[in-house]
């Protein structure tokens, strides 16, 4: 089977954590021959600016659009500051609406348990973490009716969903559960207190009411987003599982747990432009929440694991390659764990190590293999 990709390799350190993300489709493809990829790389943010005058040029949309996925590097730096005309941001944003990514997922766990050492909590505090941050990314208060302050210094922006809306991004997190054997839990998050939010009465009544009609078999509770945020820190393993949330919340929330592993470095996302569904592919955007880290652009020190754990969600949710994804983040494992319990110990200068960009993706390459063997 063949696998249309389009690469945006990006800004700043991009291009160079996305050379190494993207050795995992050769590699997969060695092993197993049945399995082709076929990558197509297209200029997207301040490098487009650059050599077209715009972050998102049609060629790269028309590419994305053609494509069963795209993997990002990362976009942006001080070059295309506030005072530039055209942002790289302003092509996230346009590429995000053009794809419909309305499903933001964002793991929030450790890829080795010898990274707990990293984690501003504590260790038996933070140990165990798994949850998967599930946003809504194209409702709420950033789509709602808003107006700029007038001369009365009165502003407002309004927070609206519907139920249609609701009923999409929790089969998301339904069919999210459902992909693991047992199926996790789903922990819906809302702030539905009396006259609190209108909003998240419509959504706790929504997602109960939908999981007793169709998902019968997983385990759902609800949680203020209060609670959920106090979670993160004390027990961020009470929330185990898929944190299904809207917009603002998950916006807040997944940069809270995101800062749990200890390095922004090491986490991947994925945004969605459809329920997954086990018979057919689903387009998806994916890609490393670190930033462009221009200051260290070109020195070959970059932290390349956010963004090769990108590539094994873009297996997992796009192309439905579940053992190919797990092979991945398998081989991420075994160098990161400590020469102690048998893996490599490699840490970039992130992590207070001096192993390189190159020379970390080489040792996953080669665990890869074995795992892919295995």
């Amino acid at each position: 089977m063949s696998h249309n990709i389009t690469v945006l390799a990006g800004d700043g350190i991009g291009p160079e954590v996305i050379g190494q993300a993207t050795r995992v489709f050769d590699k997969i493809s060695e092993v197993n021959p049945s399995i082709k990829f076929n990558l197509t790389h297209k200029l997207f943010g301040g490098c487009a600016i650059d050599a077209t005058g715009e972050p998102l040029p049609s060629d790269t949309l028309e590419s994305c659009r053609n494509s069963d996925a795209v993997l990002m590097g990362s976009v942006g730096g001080p070059k295309w500051g506030p005072s530039s005309p055209v942002r790289p941001e302003q092509g996230i944003l346009a590429l995000r609406k053009a794809l419909n990514l309305f499903a933001n997922i964002r793991p929030a766990s450790f890829a080795s348990d010898s990274l707990l050492a990293y984690t501003p909590l504590k260790e038996e505090v933070a140990k165990g973490t798994d949850v998967i941050i599930l946003r809504e990314l194209t409702g709420g208060i950033y789509f709602g009716k808003r107006q700029e302050a007038d001369a009365n210094g009165y502003a407002f922006d309004t927070m609206e969903y519907s139920q249609s809306e609701v009923e999409r991004i929790a089969r998301v997190a339904a069919e999210l559960a459902l992909s693991y054997n047992p199926p996790l839990p789903v922990h819906s998050i809302d702030k539905c207190q009396a006259n609190v939010l209108a909003t998240s009465r419509l959504w706790r009544k929504t997602v109960t009411e939908l999981y007793a009609k169709e998902y019968p078999q997983i385990e759902l509770d609800h949680h203020y987003v209060d609670s959920a945020s106090m979670f993160l820190v004390n027990n961020p393993r009470r929330l185990n599982g898929v944190a299904l949330m809207e917009n603002l919340f998950g916006d807040i929330l997944s940069d809270e747990a995101s800062v749990i592993p200890g390095a922004l470095g090491l986490l991947p996302s994925s945004s969605l432009s459809a329920v997954p569904n086990k018979e057919k592919k689903t387009f998806g955007l994916h890609e490393p929440i670190g930033g462009s880290a221009p200051d260290i652009a070109g020195q070959g020190i970059a932290n390349p694991v956010g963004t090769i754990l990108s590539a094994a969600l873009l297996l997992r949710y796009s192309l439905g390659l579940h053992a190919e994804a797990a092979a991945v983040e398998l081989a991420v494992r075994k160098v990161l764990d400590d020469e102690k319990i048998g893996g490599r110990g490699l840490r970039t200068g992130d992590l207070g190590g001096k192993t390189k960009t190159a020379e970390f993706g080489d040792a996953f390459i080669e665990e890869l293999e074995k795992a892919l063997k295995a």
